[in-house]
Order: structure tokens, then C-alpha cells, then sequence
């Protein structure tokens, strides 16, 4: 069944707007601006359910980052409070920290300390800035654990958790977001390959197995599932003994 965009805009901003009466009264909304769509799309979200004055972008290349323009883009096209904090010396002192203890970084290490860090920015703003921290990861990247835990994937709210790729865009498009930024091709900015091109398959083909649970062709349909079983203990709480029932 295809989603009413909308009325999800409508109940997604009021959603939005209701988490934080509740959990931070006067509170800003915090967001690390990639310049892709679901970082677009939840600062939109953000502008009408709290006012672009209570939106706080923070933008953090690690070294020189080719599509940095399309964060500036958004920011701008929002009108929101924004600050460019680089990342690359706290990522290349912690390699150097690493090789000085004789650690040798592996390839998922190099790929998930930005991220990682980035995160920390994120709180280290909120906390000195009143905020709260937006999570921008959408149900497509969290169902095949295209994130990093405790990295991208944390934060304080969620407002695309429940929502597809193609319907993040959809989202975008009916906020009124530039369809460059909308439509961008995610990527993690390292590999050189889109995340399609990483995962072997089409965001398109995932969401509709994700909404219609069909996927015609056998081997992406086994892929899908084994990305998901495998990522499960992304999206679950840490796992605390209980004495109790032992």
C-alpha cells in the first residue's frame, strides 16, 4: 500500500513537534548536514515543526569533501544556523594513536571512525548549544545495517526510521527540498562506490521487498535477508544480564 506523502508530512511534522514539547521544551534541533536527502529532509522537517531558529546544521567534512557545496546548498535554501566543524585531526590523531600502540587500523575501522566521531561532534554541540540530536538514518540503510552503530545510527529521535528510501524522496520533494539534493546518489564518500554499488542491488528493489515482500530475483532476495539477520543487533537494545532470571 502506498503511503499518503502528504499526510505523512503532516503527521510526521507534528510528530516531531510533539517529541520535543515532551522530551525538550525549547529545545533546538541538532543535525549533522551531509548534504544528501535524509539529512535535507529532517532539517526540513525540523524548519516547520520548530522554526528555522530553533534548527541547528553542523556540517564536518573530514579533509576535502568534493560535494561540501551541496551541504552549503541546503542550509542556505533553509535559512538555519549552521557551523563547519572539520573532523579530519581528531580522525588522523586517532590512527596515529593506534599505529603508536602498534594497532593496525582494519579496512571497517578506516570506514567507521568518521562516522564515529562525527557523532561525538554532534552531542558535543547539542550539549553546549541546548539541543537534541536527530537521527537520520531511514528504514531502507537500518533494515541491511547500511550504518554505523553508534555512529550515524545514533542520536536522540528518529523521524525516517519507518520510511523507505523512495518514500524519504517523496518526503523531500513535498518539503520543498532542491531535487538535486533529494535525488543525490548516497554514498559513504571513502570507496568511491554508491551504496547500490556496495550492496548489490537497487535501494527500489529493497523497498519494495521491505513494503511488498517481493523481490523476483532469488540471490538479491537471499541478500537482502542475510544483510538484515546479520544487522538485527544494530536496531536492538545492548543486551544487560539480569540476575533476576538466571
Amino acid at each position: 500500500m502506498e503511503l499518503d506523502i502528504q499526510k505523512v508530512k503532516q503527521d510526521l511534522v507534528q510528530w516531531v513537534r510533539d517529541w520535543f514539547d515532551k522530551n525538550g521544551p525549547g529545545c533546538n534541533a541538532v543535525i549533522g548536514i551531509s548534504g544528501g536527502k535524509d539529512s535535507s529532509v529532517c532539517a526540513a522537517l525540523c524548519v516547520e515543526a520548530l522554526g528555522r531558529g530553533r534548527v541547528i546544521g553542523v556540517l564536518m567534512p573530514n579533509g576535502i569533501q568534493d560535494d561540501i557545496d551541496d551541504s552549503y546548498q541546503l542550509v542556505q535554501h533553509l535559512g538555519i544556523r549552521h557551523f563547519t566543524i572539520p573532523i579530519g585531526v581528531p580522525v588522523a590523531g586517532v590512527h596515529e594513536e593506534l599505529q603508536h600502540v602498534g594497532i593496525a587500523a582494519s579496512e571497517q575501522t578506516v570506514i567507521n571512525l568518521p562516522p564515529r566521531i562525527r557523532m561525538c561532534v554532534l552531542y558535543a554541540v547539542s550539549q553546549s548549544m541546548n539541543g537534541r540530536v536527530i537521527n537520520t538514518c531511514n528504514l531502507s540503510e537500518d533494515w541491511v545495517g547500511y550504518s554505523t552503530r553508534y555512529g550515524d545510527s545514533a542520536g536522540d529521535v528518529s523521524p525516517l526510521g519507518k520510511l523507505t528510501v523512495q518514500e524519504v524522496k517523496k518526503l523531500g520533494l513535498a518539503l520543498g527540498l532542491p531535487e538535486n539534493l533529494v535525488e543525490k546518489t548516497p554514498s559513504d564518500g571513502l570507496s568511491g562506490k554508491s551504496d547500490e554499488d556496495k550492496l548489490g542491488f537497487t535501494y527500489a528493489t529493497l523497498d519494495r521487498y521491505i513494503r511488498e515482500g517481493i523481490c523476483p530475483d532469488e540471490a538479491t532476495r537471499k541478500r537482502i535477508d542475510d544483510l538484515h539477520q546479520k544487522n538485527l543487533f544494530k536496531l536492538a537494545l545492548m543486551p544487560t544480564f539480569n540476575p533476576d532470571q538466571n
